[in-house]
């Protein structure tokens, strides 16, 4: 099994903060099964490197809700349908509270007041951003007024792959590309990146990948937040300085925008400066919705490739409802793309084995209170382990199985309504961007298969595809798919 990995100089606490934890650790009755916990460390050395694994084998032994212990952190983690409807549903109001991260760079009181995602609750303020968001991105009306804009890069995306047939391409690579300027076209008016990522190997993307990743490695100070002031690995500074570099990409076209007499473009960045956003505003804000949209849209699409190529037989579906519905150098739109159920089940199928965060955003219980009869301690933070859901068997037959046709003539979907199926989440939390990720997946996927054979490099078997999982804030493949277009 592999462990969390502790830096040496931490041993050296120990002996010395062994009897002080000892009191800090609160003593509660009727908590929810789990596995025992070690002096001092708890589980932390029985969760290993892929804890959306582990946690859902300790939930296959001690119940659909448990409680594990992460050095002193108390965490509830809900691994079915009933008890993440408990959560998200029941206890929806009170249970709505987010737990910042503590290599957050922002005082809390600023998170509070302009995160969308991490407010710690559901105050004016968080409802009128999430309200701006919608009206502006991500209502009906939004999404469809933005689909030209859509096609529009999905096109320089397949110009871009023709002039590539027959080579080794990385999927995530150019999908990681299309889907930035796609957002930096909504947001700013204009491409953030170069699809040649052999010849563009620095810039935004690789600064946003690292913005995730160090929110997502294990974190001493969110196992004994006592340690939080010292910021013992430096993933507090490090974030603070790949932060400041993405606020630099955009900071100039703020000043401009700022000091322009007249604006000839209407993007995001204009409404927010027309509503009177701050500088601090307009970056809490972007950083989170770039990298929220772009990582978690590219890993969906990625998976999905791999899946229908290890697949042949849904391939093959899929081709055949592509070419029944469209020519063979017709243009794919948007509208037509809303007609392909076989399309849309194998989204929801990707979506189930694969979701685009293995666990949801964690929660925090702001007062004790009962979940399914057992007793949650104030301050403990809550899980919902959407990955375990996916795949209980329990609730869907074959669930390791990829076979999109259990979607078809179904009424399952992922709005949050049925807790068997929560990748964007439920609730007042949930992902306010899910309709614009449907439309982006489903046409993506749709163009790179109905214009392109594929195939594996060298004639390998696409059955030896490693579909081994990468663990962070999203579920990645942990190596890259590569493929060769045709």
């Amino acid at each position: 099994m592999e462990y969390y990995t502790l830096p040496a100089s931490f041993l050296i606490f120990i002996p010395f903060f062994l009897l002080i934890f000892k009191q800090l650790v609160p003593k509660s009755t009727n908590l929810p099964p789990g596995p025992r916990p070690w002096h001092l460390l708890g589980n932390l050395l029985q969760i290993g490197k892929t804890p959306h694994v582990s946690l859902a084998k300790f939930a296959q032994i001690h119940g659909p809700l448990i409680s594990v212990k992460l050095g002193t952190q108390l965490v509830v983690v809900a691994s079915s349908p009933a008890s993440a409807a408990e959560i998200l549903k029941s206890q929806d109001r009170l249970l709505s509270v987010r737990s910042v991260p503590k290599v957050a760079t922002y005082e809390l009181s600023v998170i509070d007041q302009h995160s969308i995602v991490f407010s710690s609750d559901l105050s004016n303020q968080w409802k009128f951003l999430r309200a701006f968001c919608r009206t502006h991105l991500f209502s009906p009306k939004a999404v469809e007024s933005q689909a030209a804009l859509r096609e529009k890069k999905v096109s320089e995306m397949m110009n871009f792959l023709r002039s590539r047939k027959g080579e080794t391409v990385k999927i995530s690579e150019i999908l990681f590309g299309t889907i930035l300027n796609t957002l930096g076209n909504l947001f700013f008016s204009k491409d953030l990146c170069d699809l040649d990522y052999e010849t563009n190997t620095s810039g935004i993307k690789h600064v946003i990948r690292k913005f995730v990743e160090l929110g997502a490695m294990p974190n001493i100070s969110e196992f004994y937040p006592l340690f939080d002031a010292l910021d013992l690995q430096g993933l507090r500074k490090q974030t603070e300085i790949y932060q400041n570099r993405l606020v630099n990409i955009w900071s100039e076209i703020v000043k401009e925008k700022r000091q322009a007499i007249s604006r000839s473009s209407s993007d995001f960045l204009d409404a927010m400066i027309d509503n009177g956003f701050s500088d601090l505003q307009v970056d809490i804000l972007l950083m989170e919705l770039i990298s929220a949209g772009s990582d978690t849209t590219t890993s969906t699409i990625e998976w999905a490739m791999a899946e229908l190529l290890r697949n042949k037989g849904a391939m093959r579906k899929l081709k055949a409802e592509l070419a029944s519905k469209l020519g063979e150098n017709d243009i794919i739109t948007e509208s037509n793309v809303s007609e392909l159920p076989y399309l849309a089940a194998c989204v929801k199928e990707t979506l189930r084995i694969h979701p685009p965060t293995p666990f949801l955003i964690p929660r925090r219980a702001p007062e004790t209170c009962k979940i399914m009869d057992y007793t949650i301690p104030k301050n403990s933070k809550l899980f919902v382990n959407a990955w375990a859901i996916g795949r209980d068997s329990n609730t869907w037959e074959d669930a390791l199985s990829f076979r999109p046709e259990r979607f078809l003539n179904s009424n399952v979907d992922f709005r949050g309504q049925d807790f068997e199926f929560i990748p964007f989440g439920a609730g007042r939390r949930i992902c306010p961007g899910l309709g614009f990720a449907r439309q982006e997946i489903q046409l993506i996927l749709a163009s790179l298969i109905h214009y392109f054979e594929w195939s594996l490099p060298n004639g390998e078997d696409p059955m030896q595809i490693d579909m081994k999982e990468k663990f962070g804030v999203t579920l990645q493949k942990e190596k890259s798919l590569l493929a060769v277009p045709k």
